[in-house]
Parts: C-alpha cells; sequence; structure tokens
C-alpha cells in the first residue's frame, strides 16, 4: 500500500442476495490521521464491512488491503470474558511490555489504575469501555476499526469516548460505523452513507 494508507478497498462486491448487492464496486482509502464514518440504518450493511475488512467474509469481488488493526466492539459486556480481570485480557492479546505506556494512556482514558484488576462485571458500561479502547490501542494498530461504540451509552459519555479516540488520530486511522449522524458530522472527515436495506 501507500505509504500512510492503512486501509485500501477497490471494486469491493459482495451481496447475500444477487437482487440486493450490498457493495457494489465500492472503494475507500483511508489514512493515517483520518476518521472515516460508514453511515446507516440497521441492516444498511455497515458489519457486513467490518466483516469483510476482518476476513470473516470474502468478497465477492475486489480487493481490500489493510494494515494491523484492533476494534473497539457496540457492547463492552460482550466483548470481554466475565470471570478474567482487565489486565488478563489485556495481556492476551498484547504480547509486549506495555507498562510503559500503560500509565499515560489510563490518565489519557481517565481511569484509574485499579479498574485493571477487576472484573467486567465489577465496572460501569462507561468504565468498561474506555478499557477496551485501552486494549485496542495498547495493541497498536495502524487502523481501529470502531463498532457502534456509543450505542449503550447516553449522549454525553458518547461524546467523551469519540473524544478519547479522536485523541489517537497522530498514531492510526479510524474507521467507525454509526446510525447516530449528529456524531458523524461531528468528529467525522469524510461520511459515507448507506442507505439501503440489506436484509431485503
Amino acid at each position: 500500500m501507500k505509504e500512510n494508507i492503512v486501509l485500501d478497498i477497490n471494486n469491493l462486491t459482495f451481496f447475500y442476495k444477487k437482487e440486493h448487492p450490498i457493495y457494489e464496486n465500492f472503494d475507500l482509502e483511508l489514512k493515517k490521521g483520518e476518521l472515516v464514518t460508514i453511515f446507516g440504518k440497521s441492516g444498511s450493511g455497515k458489519s457486513t464491512l467490518f466483516e469483510l475488512i476482518t476476513d470473516n467474509l470474502k468478497p465477492l469481488k475486489g480487493s481490500i488491503e489493510k494494515s494491523e488493526l484492533s476494534m473497539i466492539f457496540q457492547d463492552p459486556y460482550s466483548s470481554f470474558h466475565p470471570t478474567y480481570t482487565i489486565i488478563e485480557q489485556i495481556k492476551d492479546v498484547v504480547h509486549e511490555n506495555f507498562d510503559d505506556r500503560l500509565s499515560t494512556l489510563l490518565e489519557k482514558l481517565s481511569l484509574n489504575k485499579e479498574f485493571l484488576d477487576k472484573k467486567p462485571f465489577e465496572l460501569s458500561g462507561g468504565q468498561l469501555q474506555r478499557c477496551s479502547i485501552l486494549r485496542a490501542i495498547l495493541m497498536k494498530p495502524k487502523l481501529l476499526l470502531v463498532d457502534e461504540p456509543t450505542s449503550a451509552l447516553d449522549n454525553i459519555i458518547a461524546y467523551d469516548v469519540m473524544k478519547l479516540l479522536i485523541q489517537f488520530l497522530d498514531e492510526c486511522g479510524i474507521l467507525l460505523i454509526t446510525h447516530d449522524m449528529n456524531l458523524a458530522k461531528w468528529c467525522s472527515d469524510k461520511i459515507i452513507r448507506l442507505e439501503e436495506d440489506a436484509r431485503k
């Protein structure tokens, strides 16, 4: 890929039903430092794009090139195992010493270090989502996929979460999916609208 390009999608075609293509000759280029939003209603194919990028689905045509990625999920409680501590689950996916970055990131994310020794159910949704961001950033991605990260949060906390993510644009590019146009307009360099219901 070209320098500073973290995601390059060319001529992507994908459908579940041939008469209702979700993506047809779809192109997307995302650079380090950019935040691009995929906006659409439920069923429009937003999550399908992430499945294609992460190789859980295969395109019928076209190519997807991407840099090292990590992902922040919609529901933080489902993205952590309930019986292990946060720090144990960070160490499961971050295979290098991160002690030198940890205190800086905890401060940026307004997290107490004590939270890391707790299990997911002992934290609030907002605290756990910030732990999810911490885990994703410690993986040092060039591409950060963010799946409806604020849907389980109230509006004030939702915007706080996006402010936290924007801090890391000097390290990566962010691809966000959301059905919240106000949020998309507030934080995005570019918005791609998916209007059709792909489930028809």
